[in-house]
């Protein structure tokens, strides 16, 4: 996809005058991203990220979110927190929309992740999690549980365009899914949720930067490695099953936080659950996004496929 909002060369040095930061030597739109308007921009003092909030991202949340990366960066996570101003202000407006300039960190998205590099990346979120312990803000899930069968009601029958059978087979899994489902019973603390592949950025083998943390709330804390799992073991469409990664994944988990038996024994359930979330979320981006949108659809069914690994029972008629 392109950047949603265009922010011309005068208004952004214009905007750059508020920070310390220099002056603007180049900017470019990042194509990566379909929540918000990212830019790669260029001082004469570095390198920073602009970001501009699009209407997915509810602007009242975005202290919570800021919160969040100075807990993390000051306990020594790679997380990119936001610049303030000269006046000490983080949330700034730019062509209408809210907007921050944000720390840019070194290292690369990956397509196809090794075993060594999950592993690194495990144990960073692991990391991560371990930081939050103290983290004392909250805030409810966007996309948990109990948004999963309002949202199928909402995508209907609908589904049945996507693939044949689909709504039917989607409405089974989420029943069986949510019955099963015991927040009460699991550890909760703030997750990332939303800790794909190409939100982690690596240098080599190690963990150069944890980034995009605008679905992060507060949610079973397990189910945040289950997420990841889900995102990292398999292939884009959803197929091939990579057990190396997903294993290495667990292991660098483990260094800071080891499962218990119980975490264990429901991992296939909070796995199954990111599957159906992911499959939802894009079904209904599927079904209600114009074909000349700027925003690149993506394959629910990638998900539904996944499912079956985690729940064979659930996918099965």
């Amino acid at each position: 996809m392109a950047v949603y909002t265009h922010v011309s060369a005068e208004a952004l040095s214009t905007f750059l005058t508020r920070y310390d930061v220099g002056d603007l030597v180049s900017a470019k739109g990042i194509a990566e991203g379909v929540e918000n308007s990212n830019y790669l921009v260029d001082t004469t003092k570095g390198r920073f990220i602009l970001t501009l909030y699009e209407k997915r991202v509810d602007t009242g949340d975005l202290p919570f979110f800021f919160s969040l990366l100075d807990h993390l960066a000051d306990r020594g996570n790679p997380v990119p927190p936001a610049i303030k101003d000269r006046e000490g202000v983080t949330i700034q407006t730019l062509e209408g929309r809210s907007a921050c300039l944000i720390k840019f960190l070194p290292g690369i998205s990956l397509s196809h992740p090794t075993p060594a590099q999950a592993l690194s990346a495990g144990a960073a979120m692991g990391r991560m999690h371990d930081a939050l312990r103290d983290f004392p803000l909250e805030r409810p899930n966007s996309m948990g549980v109990e948004t999963w069968q309002p949202l199928f009601e909402r995508c209907g029958h609908s589904l049945n365009e996507i693939a044949p059978g689909l709504y039917d087979d989607l409405g089974r899994a989420v029943d069986g899914v949510t019955r099963r489902w015991d927040a009460d019973a699991h550890d909760c603390s703030v997750i990332h949720a939303d800790l794909f592949p190409d939100n982690v950025l690596m240098l080599g083998d190690e963990v150069g930067g944890l980034i995009d943390f605008y679905f992060a709330c507060t949610d079973i804390r397990v189910y945040d490695l289950a997420i990841m799992h889900s995102a990292w073991s398999f292939d884009a469409k959803g197929h091939g099953y990579d057990a190396a990664v997903g294993d290495a994944l667990v292991a660098g988990y483990e260094r800071n936080f080891p499962l218990s038996d119980f975490e264990r024994a429901q991992f296939p359930l909070l796995a199954g659950g990111s599957c159906l979330r992911f499959a939802l979320s894009r079904a209904w981006d599927w079904l209600n996004t114009p074909a000349d949108a700027l925003v690149t659809r993506k394959d629910p069914l990638a998900y539904w496929r996944r499912l079956a690994h985690y729940d064979p029972e659930l996918t099965t008629k």
